[in-house]
């Protein structure tokens, strides 16, 4: 199953809204990614698996309250931001990349669907002043580096089921990378939300990030 049937199986109670917003995704990114290449081609051929459902993985984690506030570092072409605004309509994005060709992409995507709950950034994380309950990224770097980018950002309140942090797409073995962190870590394997063979050894990485 390659086309956008396969988020409606894994999350059937999306508006009809969402549902459009999600079936045109990939004609959109296709379009631009023909002027701006953010997306490899073979990668595009499996565009609502390896990037629209891996991306929605999170939301099997956490599924975030209205009103959340969640920041997407490194974001690409949008990717875990753009498919996580659509399906999480009442909150409030964040993408930021340090590459502005990929930030036009993401600009274009959000004013074709009409997705509203984004704003984005031509910047480099550390420059993010603003505070979230929840900070997402798909492997843009090894984690001990990520949290230096990190510091600062997260509100202390938490609202949602996990307490504030950080929610990391990555794939392998993480047992070295991880080792020198102080934080409490949980690893979701995707494959438990996901029965397909991409998704055999990738994970959402959980850290809690509070303080309290």
């Amino acid at each position: 199953m390659t086309n956008v049937d396969l988020i409606f199986k894994h999350f059937p109670d999306l508006t009809n809204l969402q549902k459009d917003q999600f079936s045109k995704l990939k004609e959109v990114y296709t379009f631009w990614n023909e002027q701006i290449n953010v997306i490899s081609r073979k990668d595009l051929d499996q565009f609502y698996e390896r990037h629209v459902l891996h991306s929605l993985a999170i939301a099997k984690v956490q599924n975030f309250k209205d009103g959340s506030r969640i920041l997407d570092i490194g974001t690409g072409g949008g990717f875990p931001g753009v498919p996580l605004a659509i399906l999480f309509p009442n909150c409030q994005f964040v993408l930021v990349d340090s590459i502005g060709k990929k930030i036009k992409v993401v600009n274009e995507v959000c004013e074709t669907l009409q997705i509203n709950n984004i704003t984005t950034h031509h910047a480099r994380a550390e420059d993010i002043q603003e505070q979230f309950d929840f900070i997402v990224s798909r492997a843009v770097t090894a984690m001990p580096a990520f949290l230096k980018w990190v510091k600062g950002k997260f509100l202390e309140e938490n609202k949602n089921k996990l307490r504030n942090g950080i929610l990391y797409l990555k794939g392998g073995d993480l047992n070295e990378e991880m080792k020198p962190l102080k934080q409490k870590i949980k690893y979701n394997d995707i494959s438990k939300f996901f029965d397909y063979d991409f998704f055999e050894t990738k994970k959402v990485v959980y850290l809690d990030m509070n303080k309290r």
